[in-house]
C-alpha cells in the first residue's frame, strides 16, 4: 500500500507472520511483520517489525475507506497538546490520523514510533528507541495530502497485500 503525497511517501506491506507455526495464542498466531519504506523531506528509511495483528491490518483499510467515505472525524491534540492519532493499535509503531480534510481529499498523518521512526529521532544512541527513556509516541508524522481516489487503491493495495494472512 503507497500513500503519497508532493514530496512524502508512506508505502507499507505485510511481510510474514511473526512466527511460522501457531501455538494457539490468539496474538502470537497473528502478529505480523510490515515493511515500511518512508520518504520526507529530511530524509527516507525503512523498517521491518511485527508491528500489527491481522485484524488490526484489516482495521486499517476500513478506516482508510471510512476516511474516503467522510465518515472519520478529524483528529485534535488531547487537552495537553499532544498528538491523538484516532487509529492506534497494539504496538505504538504505527498510528494514523485525519488532520483536516476539504473537496474530497485528506490530509493525513501517518504517525511512526519506536522501530518505524526515523533513525534521526532515537533517543539512547544505540540505534533503538526506547520508549522508557522519553521517545514520545505519536510525535513523529508524516503529512499525506491524498485524494478519496487514491485512499481507495491504497486501501485495495492493502487488502490484497494481505490476503495471504488469514486470522489464525
Amino acid at each position: 500500500m503507497l500513500l503519497a503525497s508532493h514530496q512524502s511517501a508512506v508505502e507499507l506491506r505485510p511481510l510474514r507472520y511473526q512466527f511460522s507455526a501457531t501455538s494457539g495464542d490468539p496474538y502470537d498466531d497473528n502478529w505480523l511483520v510490515i515493511q515500511g519504506q518512508v520518504a520526507t523531506p529530511t530524509g527516507r528509511w525503512s523498517f521491518q517489525d511485527p508491528s500489527l495483528l491481522t485484524d488490526e491490518c484489516r482495521g486499517l483499510s476500513r478506516w482508510l475507506r471510512a476516511v474516503a467515505a467522510g465518515r472519520v472525524a478529524v483528529t485534535v491534540p488531547d487537552p495537553d497538546g499532544e498528538p491523538s492519532p484516532s487509529l492506534t493499535f497494539l504496538e505504538p509503531n504505527l498510528a494514523f490520523s485525519l488532520a483536516g480534510r476539504s473537496g474530497g481529499r485528506s490530509l493525513l498523518h501517518v504517525h511512526l514510533s519506536l522501530e518505524a521512526a526515523p533513525p534521526w529521532q532515537c533517543q539512547d544512541g544505540d540505534g533503538s528507541d526506547d520508549e522508557d527513556e522519553g521517545f514520545d509516541l505519536y510525535r513523529f508524522a508524516v503529512e499525506l495530502d491524498c485524494g478519496d481516489d487514491a485512499l481507495l487503491r491504497a486501501a485495495d493495495a492493502w487488502d490484497r497485500d494481505l490476503s495471504p494472512f488469514p486470522s489464525r
